[in-house]
């Protein structure tokens, strides 16, 4: 492991709980394989005292952070006449949270959500064969993971979104926000739903361990479609078992995860780090641990 020096540069991730956060492990991987002077460090930071541990940042010489629940939207609210950050990214407003924040050389904080480019970005290399088309494309979920995955989509290209949500109110929420392309499906017709889909992500918790399972059957799926889950405890959900028993092509969610870190440690260490498979494994060890 590097030695640190008083030169160090110091980034970390702010959550309430935080201990469950991959961050420090993945980060720490990077730091250590590039033998960067500094140190990425879990913050427990309660949401009362969330302004004020975002603007001393500066003060104690950080270059920045990744925020976790429950601070990612709380962090765009302005709850009096002093806004928390600085600036925010179009894409942060379009998703409706913050997952990274800068702190620039002269003491700002520069929100920005970088969910949609991990998404996308674990989408092109696990299933380079994908390409929006004319094909529809099927989401389950309506939360800020589906948010980030929405954007993502969008500006890839996706003219045609079914989004599938157990609340109809709450996925209407989001047609109104993203428009016309999305449209709208029952929970009750989420079978039917994909029918000529090019590609089914989930970003629901249904799956996941200690979670109900989520119950879909994939009938209707083309051959050809890819089958995304962005849970990843486990690494192979249910529906990842059984899309793959069927011939599909299946992306799990780690590599999101993965991803999704590497703008912000460009900015804060200065080197756009690779995901590797070494990477994945050794993120993956402490999953099953």
């Amino acid at each position: 492991m590097a030695v640190l020096s008083g030169r160090a540069k110091l980034a970390g991730v702010m959550g309430w709980p935080v201990s469950h956060s991959r961050s420090p492990r993945l980060h720490g991987y990077w730091l250590n394989h590039y033998e960067i002077d500094g140190a990425y460090v879990p913050l427990a930071v309660a949401p009362e005292n969330l302004r004020a541990a975002l603007r001393v940042l500066p003060a104690l010489g950080f270059k920045g952070v990744n925020l976790t629940l429950p601070h990612k939207v709380a962090a765009l609210r302005i709850e009096d006449e002093f806004r928390v950050l600085d600036s925010v990214s179009t894409t942060a407003n379009r998703i409706g949270a913050v997952n990274t924040i800068v702190v620039t050389a002269d003491g700002r904080l520069e929100g920005d959500n970088t969910d949609g480019f991990g998404f996308f970005e674990h989408l092109k290399t696990s299933a380079p064969q994908w390409c929006a088309g004319t094909r529809p494309v099927a989401v389950l979920g309506a939360g800020g993971a589906a948010r980030a995955v929405i954007v993502a989509l969008l500006d890839a290209g996706v003219s045609k979104l079914r989004l599938i949500n157990r609340s109809a109110a709450h996925a209407g929420e989001l047609r109104d926000a993203f428009g016309p392309t999305i449209n709208v499906i029952e929970w009750e017709q989420r079978g039917a739903a994909l029918d000529d889909v090019s590609l089914l992500v989930n970003t629901t918790s249904l799956g996941m361990t200690g979670q109900p399972p989520l119950d879909l059957g994939l009938d209707r799926l083309t051959g050809d479609a890819v089958v995304y889950d962005l849970v990843y405890a486990p690494l192979e959900t249910p529906l990842l078992k059984l899309a793959r028993q069927r011939g599909h092509h299946t992306v799990d969610g780690l590599g999101m995860l993965l991803h999704q870190a590497r703008p912000g440690f460009r900015a804060w260490f200065g080197l756009d780090p690779v995901v590797t498979p070494a990477l994945r494994a050794f993120v993956a060890e402490d999953l099953r641990g």
